[in-house]
C-alpha cells in the first residue's frame, strides 16, 4: 500500500510539474513556413547534408512572472484576454538532415544580418538568406555538426538592398493609462564625412524614433566639436526635417548652407510610442528554451544549447545575462554556454530601456550619451569606488539551482582602445585586476582589430588596416565552448593583459614605450566612457527623465602595453605576433580631412611592415629590426610561422585543421611585402587579390 501511495504521489508530481511547465512556457506555437535543402548536393563530412527551415515562433509573456520582471515597460504593453503580451519572431534554422541531438548554436543577428557565417565559415550569405554552397563558405560550422539558429530580436534595422531579407522584430508598443500614447525626449548624434546639404540622423545602418509631431517646431539641432564641448543651437528656421531617402528608412534633416565634416550634430525632440525592446531579448530566451525541450520536425531536442554574438550581438548577450534573461519562466537556463565576441566592456546597459536605440553605441568620437556600458562589468564581484556598490554582471544570471552559463568573452586589441575592453577584468577605476568567475574565460586576441581588415585604402583613416586573422582563434574557441558545456574538456585558461604583470597600462605609458619613427603616432587617449545619470527612474525602471544625461566621472580604461616592435604584449599572441612581419595596433587615427583627426577609428587598427633589408631600415630611420635580420631566408620565416602555428594549436587557440591556412596566410603576406615598393603608400599589398 505504501508503494502504491508513493507511485501515485510521483505520478501526480509529474503531472503537476508538466502543467506548471506548460503554464510557464512562453512559446505558444512554432510554424514552419518553408523547408528546403541547404547547399544542395553538398555533404559536410560526417554531418552529411544540411537543410534549411524558415519559420515563425509565437510568444505569450506573463508580465507578472518573476523571470520577466526586468523587461522594461512589459506591464504597459497591450495584453490578450489571458493577460499575456503576445508577439512573434521569424527564424531560420540550418541543421543536418540526419536527426542528430548535438549542439544547437544560436547566432544573435547583427542589425538584422547573419554574422557568424561570414566570420567562422568565410562567406556571408547573399541577401541574408543562406541557401547555396557559396553561402556555406568552407562549411566549418556544418562539418562540426552544429544546428544553427537565427531569429529577429530588434526593430531598428534600416531597409537594405532590394532582395535582402533582414531579420526584423516587431515589438509590442508601451501605452499609458487607458491606452494613451507615451512620449519622451530622444537625442540623435550624427556626423558627415563630406559636405552635404541633407543628412540622416539615425545610428549606424539603423532607424530611430521619429518626432511625434511632423517637422517638430520645438526640435533642437546643436553643434559641437568634441563630445565634452558645450552644445551650440542652430536657429530653427535654418533647418527642417525631410522625408527618408527610401520608404521605411531613417529620417533626414536639410540644413541651409549644408552640413560640414568635423562637427558633431545632435537633434533632439519629443517622440512617442516606445517599443518594449526587451521583449526581443525574451524572445531569444524563450525560443531557445522551447528548442531545448522539444523535438522539432523529426529531430530530437539538442543535447546542448549555445548562444553566440559578435559586437552589438555580443553586447546583447551581456545585457541578457545582466538582467537574468538567460533564465526562462520555469527557472531553467535557456542556454548552457555563451560566447561574446568583441563586446568591448560588455554592453550591460543597452537594449532594455524606454526609447532605447539598440544600434547606437559610443566610440571615441560619438554617442557618449547612449547607455551602452555601465557598472558592473566583471564576471566576478568588484567594487565601484564612486557608488560604493559591489556587484558582478552575472549576479542575476543564475538559474534555480544557482548555475550560470559557461561564458567566453573575447576582445581584440581594437576594443581596448575603442570600446573599454579592459573594464571586464579590472576595477572601474583601473587600479586592480579582477579575475574571471570560475565559469568564465576571458581572452584578448592581440594585434587584431574588431573584424579582419579588408580595406584597400587608408581613407577615412591615416594608416593601412590590420589584417591579423583572429577568425581562426574564434573557430577554435567555439569548438572549445561546445566541448566545455558537454563536459568533455576545459577550454584554454583565460589570457588577457593584466595590470599585475605590466601588460596592461595607460595610454601615456603606451606612447612612451611605443617605437618612434615607424610612421605610426599613438593616440593621446582611448575611449573613457562617463557614468551617465538619466534621472531617478532609469536605474530601476529604464526610464530616462534627463536627456541628454548628466555626465559623471569616467570609468578608467587601460590598453595593452607594447613590446619593442610596437606589438601588444599579454593575452593571446596570435601567429602574426609570434612570427611578426610588422607592427599591428588596435588603433587607427582618423584622417585630417574628416575633421576629427584627434579621434580613432571605431573598429580599425593599423599595420606597418618591417623594412625588407637592413639598408632600407637604416635609410628610413626605422628602429625595428628588418625582415632580413629576423628571417635570413623565406624558409627561415616559414619555419618560424609553422612553429608559431603549432604552439597556437597546442594552446587551444588554433584547430589542427587550420594550421595550414594560418601558415599560408602569413607566408603570402611575407611574399607580398618582399615584392612591394616601399614608396607605394597604398594598402593593396595586404591582400592576395
Amino acid at each position: 500500500m505504501n508503494a502504491l501511495r508513493l507511485w501515485i504521489a510521483v505520478l501526480a508530481s509529474l503531472i503537476l510539474g508538466g502543467a506548471a511547465m506548460r503554464a510557464g512556457a512562453a512559446v505558444e506555437r512554432v510554424e514552419v513556413l518553408e523547408r528546403t535543402a541547404f547547399a544542395p548536393v553538398v555533404s559536410f563530412g560526417a554531418a552529411g547534408p544540411y537543410e534549411k527551415i524558415h519559420g515563425r515562433a509565437w510568444f505569450a509573456l506573463d508580465p507578472n512572472a518573476k523571470a520577466n520582471g526586468s523587461i522594461v515597460d512589459l506591464k504597459l504593453a497591450p495584453r490578450d484576454s489571458r493577460g499575456r503580451v503576445v508577439f512573434s519572431s521569424e527564424f531560420v534554422m540550418l541543421r543536418p538532415v540526419k536527426a542528430a541531438a548535438g549542439a544547437l548554436l544560436y547566432d544573435v543577428n547583427n542589425r538584422g544580418g547573419i554574422a557568424i557565417l561570414g566570420q567562422m565559415d568565410g562567406a556571408s550569405p547573399a541577401n541574408n538568406d543562406p541557401t547555396t554552397a557559396a553561402d556555406a563558405g568552407d562549411g566549418f560550422l556544418m562539418r562540426h555538426g552544429f544546428t544553427l539558429l537565427f531569429s529577429a530580436w530588434t526593430w531598428d534595422v534600416a531597409p537594405g538592398a532590394p532582395g535582402a531579407k533582414p531579420l526584423v522584430f516587431a515589438p509590442p508598443v508601451a501605452r499609458g493609462p487607458g491606452g494613451a500614447p507615451i512620449t519622451g525626449k530622444v537625442e540623435n548624434e550624427f556626423t558627415v564625412s563630406a559636405p552635404a546639404p541633407v543628412a540622416a540622423y539615425a545610428g549606424m545602418r539603423g532607424l530611430t524614433y521619429e518626432p511625434a509631431t511632423p517637422d517638430d517646431p520645438a526640435a533642437v539641432l546643436t553643434t559641437r566639436a568634441r563630445p565634452e564641448d558645450p552644445r551650440t543651437p542652430i536657429a530653427r528656421d535654418r533647418w527642417r526635417f525631410v522625408a527618408p531617402e527610401r520608404p521605411g528608412g531613417p529620417g533626414r534633416i536639410a540644413l541651409d548652407g549644408g552640413f560640414t565634416p568635423g562637427v558633431i550634430y545632435e537633434v533632439s525632440y519629443l517622440a512617442r510610442d516606445p517599443y518594449v525592446t526587451g521583449a526581443g531579448l525574451a524572445g531569444i530566451r524563450d525560443l531557445l528554451a522551447w528548442m531545448r525541450d522539444h523535438p522539432f520536425e523529426s529531430a530530437p531536442a539538442p543535447r546542448r544549447v549555445l548562444i553566440f554574438g559578435i559586437s552589438q550581438s555580443g553586447r546583447l548577450i551581456g545585457r541578457m545575462l545582466h538582467d537574468g534573461l538567460d533564465v526562462d519562466e520555469t527557472g531553467r537556463l535557456a542556454f548552457q554556454g555563451a560566447y561574446m565576441q568583441v563586446p568591448g566592456a560588455g554592453g550591460s546597459a543597452g537594449f532594455n530601456s524606454r526609447f532605447i536605440q539598440p544600434t547606437r553605441h559610443p566610440s571615441m568620437l560619438e554617442e557618449h550619451d547612449y547607455p551602452a556600458d555601465a557598472f558592473p562589468f566583471t564576471t566576478a564581484p568588484s567594487r565601484d569606488p564612486v557608488s560604493g556598490v559591489t556587484a558582478s554582471f552575472l549576479d542575476h544570471a543564475r538559474d534555480a539551482q544557482g548555475r550560470v552559463p559557461k561564458l567566453i568573452i573575447a576582445n581584440t586589441s581594437a576594443e581596448f582602445w575603442n570600446r573599454g575592453a579592459s573594464l571586464i577584468a579590472t576595477t572601474p577605476d583601473g587600479t586592480a585586476d579582477v579575475a574571471p568567475a570560475p565559469d568564465a574565460r576571458i581572452y584578448a586576441l592581440m594585434g587584431a582589430q574588431h573584424y579582419v581588415g579588408r580595406s584597400r585604402t587608408r581613407a577615412p583613416y591615416q594608416n593601412c588596416v590590420s589584417t591579423t586573422d583572429h577568425y581562426l582563434a574564434m573557430r577554435a574557441l567555439i569548438v572549445a565552448l561546445d566541448r566545455w558545456v558537454a563536459g568533455e574538456a576545459e577550454p584554454p585558461a583565460s589570457a588577457y593583459p593584466r595590470l599585475g604583470d605590466g601588460t596592461l597600462t595607460t595610454p601615456a605609458d603606451y606612447a612612451a614605450a611605443f617605437p618612434q619613427g615607424i610612421g605610426l603616432t599613438p593616440p593621446a587617449q582611448n575611449l573613457r566612457e562617463p557614468r551617465l545619470d538619466f534621472g531617478p527612474r532609469f536605474t530601476a525602471g529604464g526610464i530616462a527623465d534627463t536627456v541628454p544625461p548628466v555626465h559623471g566621472p569616467a570609468y578608467e580604461t587601460r590598453v595593452p602595453a607594447p613590446d619593442g616592435d610596437g606589438n601588444d604584449r599579454g593575452g593571446v599572441r596570435l601567429v602574426e605576433l609570434q612570427a611578426p612581419l610588422g607592427t599591428h595596433t588596435g588603433w587607427n587615427p582618423r584622417a585630417p580631412e574628416t575633421g576629427f583627426a584627434w579621434a580613432t577609428a571605431r573598429f580599425d587598427g593599423s599595420f606597418v611592415p618591417f623594412a625588407r633589408t637592413e639598408a632600407e631600415r637604416r635609410a628610413a630611420g626605422d628602429p625595428r629590426p628588418s625582415l632580413e635580420a629576423r628571417y635570413p631566408t623565406r624558409e627561415a620565416y616559414a619555419d618560424k610561422v609553422k612553429a608559431a602555428a603549432a604552439r597556437q594549436a597546442a594552446a587551444g587557440f588554433l584547430l589542427p585543421e587550420d594550421v595550414e591556412r594560418a601558415t599560408a596566410e602569413n607566408l603570402g603576406l611575407y611574399d607580398r611585402i618582399q615584392t612591394r615598393d616601399p614608396a607605394d603608400q597604398s594598402c593593396r599589398y595586404l591582400f592576395a587579390d
